[in-house]
């Protein structure tokens, strides 16, 4: 019978191979986290306000449909409540346009705002492991200098 081989053993030997720093992916993860974190702030509070312009727009069409939809003794005021209606609809769809607009361009700014962050703190973080690499590469060449001496 044939034996099967213990995969385990080839990944831990294939993973030590490779020489990883620890620290820095629990630092690459925790500022993926963080930064999941603040973009998620962004989008709730994005979808929190959207929702309040749309709630608000929903209330005040309401409000405004009572008067198209009273009885009335000419037939030319059913003409001029739908007119009415349309007029200040179309006055509503502008305003609340013009409010998620402004959503939008609040959530475009902090996006930016927040990639250009990272994008400065990755910087930051990549010089940093670069010196820490040249460094131990540079140790360890002088190291097998002095041993081949």
């Amino acid at each position: 019978m044939t034996k099967t081989p213990d995969m385990t053993k080839m990944m831990q030997d294939m993973m030590g191979s490779f020489p990883m720093d620890n620290d820095a992916m629990k630092n690459a993860f925790k500022t993926q986290a963080a930064m999941a974190e603040k973009l998620s702030k962004v989008a709730i509070e994005a979808a929190e306000k959207s929702t309040e312009i749309t709630s608000k727009w929903v209330k005040d069409t309401l409000a405004k449909s009572v008067d198209l939809t009273k009885a009335k003794t000419d037939p030319a005021d059913y003409t001029k409540a739908a007119t009415d209606f349309a007029s200040v609809s179309a006055e509503m769809a502008a305003e609340n346009m013009a409010a998620f607009a402004e959503v939008a361009k609040k959530v475009q700014m902090e996006t930016v705002e927040l990639m250009l962050a990272a994008g400065k703190d990755l910087t930051e973080e990549t010089t940093a492991a670069v010196k820490k690499a040249t460094a131990d590469t540079t140790a360890a060449v002088k190291k097998a200098s002095a041993a081949a001496k």
